[in-house]
């Protein structure tokens, strides 16, 4: 994550505002090497008017190069979960996408899954991408472990968006074995994305997951992937770890790497209020409140 020093303190109000929309939005963005030193973000060398550039990017935020895309990416990004996604929720949704931009955020992420049957979030998107497409690198995914369904919630996701390409195309919560097998299989997912890049329906393709970072292992070994969205946090050590067990594979294959999941759901917050033990989703219960603050969970 990125780290803060004395010159960031009086940046003000639009530092701290960055800040906060990791509460509702996507984790900070790691890509390529760990260690890969901070550089200003410059529009990228790849074909003409093909990749994204927010100049507000360079002033607000370091950036990464999102493996090797050519993309330089900041280290915050926005997902399209929580308001986002929520049914009838334009009048939040979009000025919160829009705020996103403005403050230097070039990475937004969403899926077909995000907002039910009427994909809420992919709408919100494509209010906004109709205007702003060239400031953002889009990202959405499929939850179909076919081709022909794949293709099927692509097409529809590029209407929704408003777009004629996306970025990057991700499998969506790859979470068991049987979910590997079936991508890979003939008439399996993997053959919708190969066949979406070469029709330039999406640019680079990519998996997601946060259940089990072996499933993610496996996969990325079977395939060519160019990133990964994975699920990163403090509590990360403790509960079959990505970072000791996935991460170091993925920088191996310079994959671009994106973290999600900072903050555990909430629950890794200081000022997180357990629901009661049944609503809760997952294995492990949460009875108590977390220690942190949104920047330590960051770092």
């Amino acid at each position: 994550m990125a780290e803060r020093d004395d010159a960031t303190k009086g940046e003000g109000l639009e530092r701290r505002d960055l800040l906060k929309l990791g509460a509702a939005a996507a984790a900070g963005l790691v890509a390529g090497r760990l260690a890969a030193a901070e550089t200003a973000a410059t529009p990228p060398v790849a074909k003409a008017g093909s990749v994204p550039f927010n100049p507000r990017t360079a002033d607000a935020m370091p950036t990464r190069n999102l493996g090797k895309t050519g993309f330089r990416v900041g280290l915050f990004s926005l997902g399209g979960q929580a308001a986002l996604e929520k049914p009838a929720n334009e009048a939040v949704a979009v000025p919160l996408i829009e705020r996103a931009l403005d403050l230097g955020v070039n990475y937004v992420d969403t899926s077909a899954r995000y907002g039910g049957d009427e994909r809420w979030s992919e709408r919100y998107f494509g209010t906004v991408m109709a205007k702003r497409r060239s400031e953002a690198f889009l990202a959405t995914k499929t939850h179909d472990r076919s081709r022909d369904g794949s293709l099927r919630l692509l097409e529809t996701s590029l209407k929704l968006l408003k777009t004629g390409h996306v970025d990057l195309w991700q499998l969506h919560a790859m979470s068991t074995m049987d979910d590997v097998e079936k991508v890979c299989a003939k008439g399996g997912a993997l053959e919708a994305f190969q066949e979406a890049r070469e029709q330039k329906l999406v640019r680079f393709l990519g998996l997601s997951g946060h259940t089990d970072p072996a499933v993610l292992a496996e996969a990325i070994r079977r395939f060519p992937f160019d990133a990964i969205l994975l699920a990163i946090n403090a509590a990360d050590p403790h509960h079959l770890p990505f970072g000791s067990e996935l991460l170091p594979l993925a920088v191996e294959r310079e994959m671009g790497i994106i973290g999600m999941k900072v903050p555990a759901r909430g629950r890794l917050l200081s000022g997180y209020v357990p629901p009661p033990l049944e609503e809760q989703r997952g294995k492990i219960k949460a009875t108590r409140a977390g220690t942190l603050t949104m920047p330590e969970a960051f770092r």
